[in-house]
């Protein structure tokens, strides 16, 4: 089994934040900062950790700030060597020639829309997609890279979550698991009643381009939007399918709380100002 190395990377940026305004009315919702870096950065940290060559983003009206954070800042970095001031702090901005690229989402049509806008650049190459709003510690599309070379197809990746939450999310329904791989038989969008399973896909995928032609379709799913889960589920059983279980930390910062509880849990974890946190996280609770 040939397997073709997985070079790009999506990620759809276009969304306007509605959850966390005022915050998000004259920023992108994925420049908000946990601890010192922004939601994006984090995700783009993990894509190039992952051996992602090219990065793409698909953006919307009002992301220029976004297009700056990745841009060279020349007046910025040349008062920072006059100052004597290390660039490391930078190092995680930095790109490869040709990445990254923005292509414009020009209306709200959902996430497979976003997707397929991408579809130029990304061409005949299987490619990643990363929901930036969903934090990931520990590597995880590394982690999913690792898996692709062995299965090959398509993997996703797979959470648990209670019962109470499946119609909140992309669903799997599962076959066969082997270790930390399981088998996709099915897939449901934001299902009503009972879910197939309480694995859900937390904003991580390595999907081949074949998901493109049938995006091409634009047929409107949950909600009335186009949805890539249902783009997906028409893979199944064309092509190997396989949803990855993550092992490491998730943190839904498309959500208020989540977004704090990603603050708190990074800060603690930084030497530089994890035990002062945990000093006053300490007295505030007790």
């Amino acid at each position: 089994m040939t397997v073709r190395p997985v070079r790009k990377a999506v990620f759809p940026v276009a969304g306007l934040g509605t959850r966390f305004l005022p915050a998000t009315k004259a920023m992108p919702k994925e420049m908000l900062t946990v601890v010192d870096k922004p939601l994006i950065q984090y995700a783009v940290e993990e894509a190039l950790e992952a051996g992602i060559e090219q990065i793409i983003f698909v953006t919307g009206r009002g992301k220029g700030a976004l297009e700056d954070h990745f841009d060279v800042s020349y007046e910025l970095e040349d008062t920072m060597r006059a100052r004597g001031k290390s660039l490391d702090a930078l190092d995680g901005i930095r790109m490869q020639p040709g990445s990254p690229v923005y292509v414009r989402q020009q209306e709200p049509l959902g996430l497979g829309h976003a997707v397929w806008c991408a579809r130029e650049i990304v061409g005949h190459e299987p490619f990643a997609v990363l929901l930036p709003d969903e934090l990931m510690v520990g590597g995880f599309l590394r982690q999913m890279v690792e898996a692709y070379t062995q299965v090959g197809g398509n993997v996703i990746g797979a959470l648990e979550v209670p019962d109470s939450e499946t119609d909140k999310y992309g669903i799997i329904s599962p076959g066969e698991q082997k270790g930390r791989l399981v088998e996709v038989q099915a897939l449901v969008e934001k299902p009503k009643g009972v879910a197939p399973s309480n694995l859900m896909i937390p904003g991580r995928y390595i999907l081949q381009p074949e998901v493109m032609r049938v995006l091409d379709a634009h047929e409107a799913g949950a909600g009335g939007e186009i949805q890539l889960t249902d783009a997906m589920a028409k893979l199944i059983g064309t092509q190997p399918f396989h949803g990855f279980r993550f092992d490491g930390d998730r943190y839904d910062c498309g959500d208020k709380a989540g977004y704090i509880q990603a603050n708190l849990a990074l800060a603690l974890a930084r030497p530089d100002i994890g035990p002062a946190v945990r000093g006053f996280a300490q007295a505030l609770l007790g």
